[in-house]
């Protein structure tokens, strides 16, 4: 048993298809085939089995790729600690982060790390929080920035910022007769007043999608909805352009002179945002040294004004 050949099958699994899987590993999709059908004639046991859209494991097929995760984890950790006691800023970081707050917060940050770092590669996966969860649990990430609903957060310590969810809406749209303005940068808003306005919604498998559901409950509205399945960025440019109202957070709202950000209610509403690592409990150097760095920028940023 080769490590490229549980790279092989690690592949296929998560691209769901020999062809996807052979574009990535820059195989021949012939050769993937043959790889294949020759490794379960050796294991003697199907690995996969053919979909309408691809391949799926077999039961067999999900405790080899699970074992095999862990052996390909565990080699690149080897290699990451044989790296650094080479080379004590060298190596190699896999961060996971979601695409919209990713693209918010973290690129000052690794322009800073790369700086001091610049030996470490700073490997990004983007997903949303609630799969970053389960990928951190996996050990198939080093770290990650996860976001919680409040007060949900696992792990003591390990929130470094709380970030505001936002109504956002043009400001031509007509519930802006509802806003309350006073002492805060932001107006407020109470939802019952937005029970008739259509809403433009991310799919519930996300935090953000999971907070709205849980303030409309909270306030006993069902309001209208045209689009539940939203990426969080798409909801809010549609917002921000008078289609809908839609949720988004403070760290992402973009400052204009045609859409107004609302806090939810007077007390406001935040989510928690954590850095997550895996279980196994080993730290790289560099690793220890970007959570540091983001700790401190967040620290900063919080410090400076309201988020």
């Amino acid at each position: 048993m080769e490590l490229k050949e549980l790279e092989y099958i690690v592949t296929i699994a998560e691209e769901g298809g020999i062809s996807k899987a052979a574009q990535k590993l820059y195989l021949a999709q012939s050769s993937l085939s043959q790889f294949l059908a020759r490794y379960e004639a050796e294991l003697d046991t199907k690995l996969f089995v053919r979909t309408g859209s691809g391949v799926r494991p077999t039961i067999e097929g999900e405790i080899f790729i699970r074992n095999a995760r862990q052996m390909l984890q565990q080699y690149r950790r080897v290699k990451e600690e044989l790296r650094e006691a080479e080379l004590p800023k060298g190596g190699q970081l896999i961060f996971g982060i979601s695409s919209f707050r990713g693209a918010a917060l973290i690129p000052p940050v690794l322009q800073r790390f790369r700086a001091e770092y610049p030996t470490v590669n700073v490997i990004i996966s983007e997903h949303d929080s609630i799969v970053l969860q389960k990928k951190v649990a996996a050990g198939e990430l080093d770290m990650a920035l996860v976001a919680f609903p409040a007060n949900q957060c696992p792990r003591k310590n390990s929130t470094v910022l709380q970030d505001e969810v936002c109504l956002v809406a043009n400001r031509a749209h007509p519930v802006m007769e509802f806003a309350h303005y006073g002492q805060r940068s932001r107006p407020w808003i109470d939802l019952r007043d937005t029970a008739n306005f259509e809403y433009l919604l991310s799919k519930r498998s996300n935090v953000l999608g999971t907070v709205a559901q849980q303030q409309f409950k909270e306030y006993g509205i069902n309001p209208p909805v045209i689009n539940e399945n939203l990426t969080a960025a798409f909801a809010q440019s549609m917002a921000a352009h008078g289609l809908g109202l839609a949720f988004t957070y403070g760290s992402c709202a973009v400052p204009s002179a045609d859409v107004e950000y609302f806090s939810l209610g007077k007390e406001r509403y935040f989510v928690d945002l954590a850095l997550m690592f895996p279980p196994d409990g080993y730290r790289s150097r560099s690793n220890r040294a970007l959570e540091e760095m983001i700790r401190e920028f967040f620290n900063n940023e919080d410090n400076n004004g309201e988020t």
